[in-house]
């Protein structure tokens, strides 16, 4: 089962690779091919719409056949398939279908992982283990950053996507070799339930809107919109932002590792993931506000966002505290598809919001609206949250 894990791990490496590379790829993109960073932030849109709607099939397919399967047969075909019609990508459209397939692909991983957590340890190291995987895998968004820049110019983007096609195949194939499936359990009165059950769970109601916005504005600001941001405002090249998304990624990194476990140290998901949020808002207040102080506080600001904008895990163990055993899969899914499901949303919203903008004003008054947009919903998240319940009768 460990050896398992590990190829899991593997593959969200690869998943956090994908949802991050168009930043640096972006320059080369809209001069190859006329990608411009508004169709590009239509893909990554794209990628998280894909992913966020694959997650409640998804769910049922852990409950019902496992991980073993579900994550083998999906990262195959979607993200290895994906990778492929990427590297034969002529237009914005070819991109497109790419993104899509290879959201699709990578939608099990990092579920497959929970549900052996949730089913195989005890629900007080959920979070520790959760924010572990984010951390690790976390090492694809770095990839996506200096070193994909160096690589792309070595080698060109093309050949590095055929490369990446078959690293995904590789790993595809040695989940479905040593990954386990956890034993089945069937609800005592025979009942499988469904995502409707879950959402009579009043414990959920609180945590949902700020699931659906809280990973927003640093996803929307690694996987695309810091290479515009940078290029746009400060005249950054493509090695200069692979620097700052590089210095992003580390930020979010850590904030993965520290955020799993912080909830056990504290002896609250509440208070965690509200603190950290509060001071999410902060940051993206300040870019709002001053969006062109200097290169080096953008960065320094871009990578606090990534930081604090990593409680996806501790938010995930909040949640997970409410769900009956034989549910975990569906559970879990529901969770992550409101949040890479927002993500989507707020990523197609992006491009209009920062066009308008930029028709109106200069680029950095652009940025500036575009981060207005970012901020306005992680508050009304954050205020709903306040009556959440800090944990329930399944963590127990």
């Amino acid at each position: 089962m460990k050896v398992g894990i590990a190829f899991l791990v593997a593959g969200y490496v690869l998943s956090q690779f994908y949802r991050a590379c168009l930043a640096v790829l972006a320059p080369t993109l809209t001069a190859q091919i006329g990608a411009t960073p508004g169709d590009l932030a239509v893909s990554l849109g794209l990628w998280y719409a894909a992913f966020a709607l694959m997650q409640l099939p998804v769910g049922a397919a852990l409950d019902r056949i496992g991980p073993r399967r579900t994550v083998s047969v999906l990262l195959l075909l979607g993200g290895a398939g994906g990778a492929a019609v990427f590297a034969l990508a002529t237009g914005p459209w070819g991109v497109h279908l790419a993104m899509v397939m290879i959201g699709i692909g990578c939608a099990p991983v990092l579920m497959g992982g929970y549900y052996i957590f949730a089913r195989m340890y005890a629900p007080a190291v959920f979070g520790t283990l959760a924010g572990a995987m984010i951390g690790v895998g976390s090492l694809g968004n770095l990839a996506g950053s200096t070193p994909l820049a160096w690589v792309i110019g070595a080698a060109g983007w093309r050949p590095t996507l055929w490369g990446l096609a078959v690293i995904t195949a590789l790993v595809a194939a040695a989940i479905w070799r040593f990954t386990r499936d956890p034993e089945r359990i069937i609800h005592s009165h025979g009942a499988r339930g469904s995502v409707f059950d879950l959402m009579h769970i009043p414990g959920l109601w609180a945590i949902l809107p700020l699931m659906a916005v809280n990973y927003a504005a640093a996803a929307g600001l690694r996987g695309v919109w810091a290479g515009p941001y940078l290029t746009q405002v400060y005249g950054a090249d493509t090695a200069a932002i692979g620097k700052a998304t590089l210095v992003m990624g580390l930020a979010m990194v850590a904030g993965n590792f520290l955020y799993g476990p912080a909830d056990r140290l504290i002896g609250s998901h509440k208070r965690v993931v509200l603190g950290g949020n509060l001071v999410l808002a902060a940051i993206v207040a300040t870019l709002w506000l001053a969006p062109d102080a200097g290169l080096g506080r953008a960065t320094l600001l871009m990578a606090a966002a990534g930081f604090f904008g990593a409680s996806f895990p501790a938010m995930m163990a909040h949640g997970r505290s409410f769900f009956p055993a034989h549910m975990v899969g569906r559970g879990v899914t529901l969770l992550n598809m409101f949040s890479i499901g927002g993500v989507g949303i707020m990523q197609f919203a992006s491009r209009p919001v920062y066009e308008a903008a930029a028709a109106r004003g200069s680029q950095s008054q652009a940025f500036s609206a575009l981060f207005l947009f970012f901020l306005v919903p992680l508050l009304a998240g954050l205020a709903i949250y306040l009556f959440a319940r800090d944990r329930g009768e399944a963590s127990h």
